[in-house]
């Protein structure tokens, strides 16, 4: 693939040219260990590097023009720009061909519910209209089933415009993405425009990035000002100042709120919820098949952002009660020859723990075992709050690792057992393992084991390096092992 260098600049604002705009280009590189010859290198400013530090490195490497926010300050073509990371998502949309403009985008974001709301999206789109779907998210990308690894929730804006590329050249009708906030305060979607917007919830989450919730909602504000229509959790309190400054059409969903698609007459059942979708014109019961409360919000926004598609909230209805949900969340783990529930959740932040072990209170018939820890690197001001939740919420608290990354794990657990002063003190087990099997030795019949904070993932990271730990084959040995000895 060749460009000329003016057809990869369209409709970027420049500051100054130094560069000749039928330069060909056959490249698009924003690092410069991988730059190759032909490439055109965007020179990202960062917290930890600035990209104008290699320009230098990347012309020696082949690179035949910079982008940049300032002068380059060696010897080479560049082009002068007011925001390299825009520039970078536009330039990468260009020269991917505008992908995104192929297809019919919805973009869901906030702290929880992503990732189920994304995949109870995809299949009502797919069953119901049918279509074909590309899903990009935590867990993983598709392009239609055709799966492929999720590196990070949301890409870097070229390797999006890539991904979007290959779901429109794989046929992909639609594509469904969860938007975190990093990716909007980042601007790896600026430019795109998406058919639907979606917002579920805020609570507190990214801090160490944001410094404040004022500065995480309005990271999230930017998708609802770039989509047709804005679909919106109408009981957030949040929901108002994510709406402000947008234009658009909004469709509200909710439970407590009268709005255009409401729940009445919920059920909690161990297995699945139950309850009457509500609108002006109609009434229908809806059966989701993945328990818990959270579990009434994130079908209401996969239903609510399908109708504003076009798709009749009976057929939505019909394929939520055939769903069982993503990967990691509230997900049933298989335990032969024993007589408690084994559950894996990815409840990482102090909302998302609470919600888990609140809707597995309300169907345990015995107690509640909550396994978790806290990521290192990240946001310690949530830790003691997860800490005092899990000691309220669950019977047994067993504090763990979580990802400590390049943090101490004893300093971690730290943080989280000062929240958890008083009655009930926890378990400390610092290796994840161990404490995933003294859970399971002392798990009694009828009780339920959350794991909670990993979910999808299939390793942790320690001290900088990821060593592999699915939590499924760590209870499918210890089961085998335990029977095997019966």
């Amino acid at each position: 693939m060749s460009l000329k260098l003016k057809e990869l600049l369209q409709g970027i604002p420049t500051t100054s040219v130094h560069a000749h705009p039928d330069t060909e280009v056959s490249g698009v590189s924003y690092d410069s260990r991988t730059t190759a010859p032909g490439d055109v290198f965007v020179a990202i400013p960062g917290t930890d590097w600035d990209g104008n530090a290699f320009i230098a490195q990347a012309f020696e490497k082949g690179a035949v023009c910079a982008v940049c926010q300032q002068p380059a300050g060696c010897a080479g073509p560049y082009v002068e720009v007011p925001c390299a990371r825009r520039a970078l998502a536009m330039i990468s949309a260009n020269f991917f061909g505008r992908p995104a403009e192929e297809m019919t985008l919805i973009g869901v974001t906030g702290t929880n519910g992503k990732t189920t709301t994304t995949w109870l999206i995809k299949r009502i789109l797919e069953q119901a209209l049918p279509a074909k779907v590309g899903l990009i998210g935590t867990v993983e990308n598709a392009v239609g089933e055709q799966l492929l690894p999720a590196e990070r929730t949301t890409p870097q804006s070229y390797e999006l415009q890539r991904l979007l590329r290959q779901m429109a050249d794989g046929g992909c009708t639609h594509a469904v993405m969860e938007v975190s906030s990093h990716a909007l305060a980042l601007e790896r979607t600026y430019g795109i425009r998406f058919a639907v917007g979606l917002f579920t919830n805020l609570t507190q989450d990214h801090l160490d990035f944001h410094g404040t919730m004022e500065n995480y909602c309005a990271a999230k504000s930017k998708l609802m000002r770039s989509c047709d229509v804005a679909v919106y959790n109408a009981d957030d309190p949040w929901s108002r100042q994510i709406l402000r400054g947008s234009t658009c059409r909004r469709f509200a969903y909710g439970v407590e709120r009268k709005c255009q698609l409401q729940a009445k007459e919920i059920t909690y059942y161990p297995d699945r919820v139950a309850y009457t979708a509500c609108t002006d014109w109609e009434e229908l019961p809806v059966h989701c098949a993945i328990p818990g409360a959270f579990s009434v919000y994130n079908s209401l926004a996969a239903m609510a952002a399908c109708r504003t598609l076009g798709v009749p909230l009976q057929r939505c209805a019909q394929v939520l009660g055939q769903e069982r949900g993503a990967p990691g969340r509230m997900e049933v783990v298989p335990t032969p020859g024993k007589d408690y529930t084994v559950l894996i959740d990815y409840a990482h932040t102090p909302d998302a723990l609470e919600n888990v072990l609140q809707a597995v209170r309300t169907f345990a018939r015995g107690r509640v075992i909550a396994v978790f820890g806290c990521g290192g690197d990240r946001d310690r001001t949530k830790r003691p709050q997860m800490g005092a939740i899990a000691q309220r919420l669950a019977r047994v608290a067993v504090v763990t690792t979580d990802n400590p990354r390049t943090e101490k794990p004893d300093a971690i657990i730290r943080d989280i057992t000062a929240g958890m002063e008083g009655e009930n003190p926890p378990v400390v087990i610092e290796n994840r393992v161990e404490a995933i099997c003294w859970a399971l030795d002392h798990a009694r019949k009828d009780d339920v084991v959350v794991l909670c904070g990993k979910g999808h993932e299939t390793y942790q990271e320690i001290g900088g390096k990821k060593y592999h730990l699915d939590e499924r084959e760590v209870v499918a040995a210890y089961c085998q092992d335990h029977n095997e000895k019966r």
